[in-house]
């Protein structure tokens, strides 16, 4: 739940005009026309700068536009004016109780809305400083308090998914290194295999040559061997001539 300060009356007429667009601004904020309260708060602030309602309500009107950023950083104006004021009121002896516990209050409510901004972001761990600033200065604030547990519940159980996820990338990376390496393995083996099967062809093919060799010249070795046994044959067949004789 967002909080709404009110703003405080004052006499000079200048002051009466920028609250009279605060005044205007929550209207238009009640009846959720949000962009035109936006622009009546920032009528406030361009008038007055160092009027906080102004830009908590400025703030409030970018929450209720889902602009965390731009509302985000309208509360931490309004903190650091008010941690000001609250420091002033705490050292001057003659302020008055009621006017440091309202300080207090404003305060309070300035880093509830923050703390909810950061919840809706689920930037849990931030939500939950935020609530404790807010405690710190208003104790009493039951609701605050709610949402301070509430917010520790969920940022626990965004560490605990967060170690999980970050325990199954742990996994995944593991076992995508010990897939790499059985793959580079696997690569090894197959390129080893490849170069083993090249080798025998080339030995068989080596083999082959020389049994070829042989082969051709144990068939030259035969022909040779034929044609010296058929030159043999045809040297047999021819009869020599008979020695002449001496006729007396």
């Amino acid at each position: 739940m967002i909080c709404i300060i009110a703003a405080s009356m004052t006499g000079a007429f200048a002051q009466r005009s920028d609250r009279s667009f605060i005044r205007k601004g929550n209207r238009m904020f009640e009846d959720s026309l949000f962009i035109k309260a936006e622009e009546n708060y920032l009528k406030a602030v361009d008038m007055n700068p160092e009027m906080y309602e102004g830009t908590f309500n400025l703030g409030n009107s970018y929450t209720a536009q889902q602009k965390p950023n731009e509302a985000v950083e309208q509360y931490r104006k309004t903190a650091n004016a008010l941690e000001l004021k609250k420091k002033e009121l705490m050292e001057n002896p003659e302020a008055s109780p009621k006017e440091l516990n309202r300080c207090k209050e404003d305060l309070a409510k300035t880093y509830h809305n923050t703390g909810v901004v950061y919840h809706m972001c689920e930037q849990y761990d931030k939500a939950v400083e935020s609530y404790k600033q807010a405690l710190r200065n208003n104790p009493q604030d039951d609701e605050t308090r709610y949402n301070l547990i509430l917010a520790q519940r969920m940022l626990q159980q965004q560490q605990q998914d967060q170690q999980q996820q970050q325990d199954q990338n742990k996994d995944q990376q593991q076992q995508d290194q010990q897939q790499q390496q059985q793959d580079q393995q696997q690569q090894q083996q197959d390129q080893q295999d490849q170069q083993q099967q090249e080798q025998e062809q080339q030995e068989q093919q080596q083999d082959m040559s020389q049994e070829n060799a042989e082969q051709i010249l144990e068939a030259a070795m035969q022909d040779e061997k034929d044609v010296q046994e058929r030159v043999q044959e045809q040297l047999m067949k021819v009869q020599p001539k008979k020695p002449l004789e001496k006729d007396w």
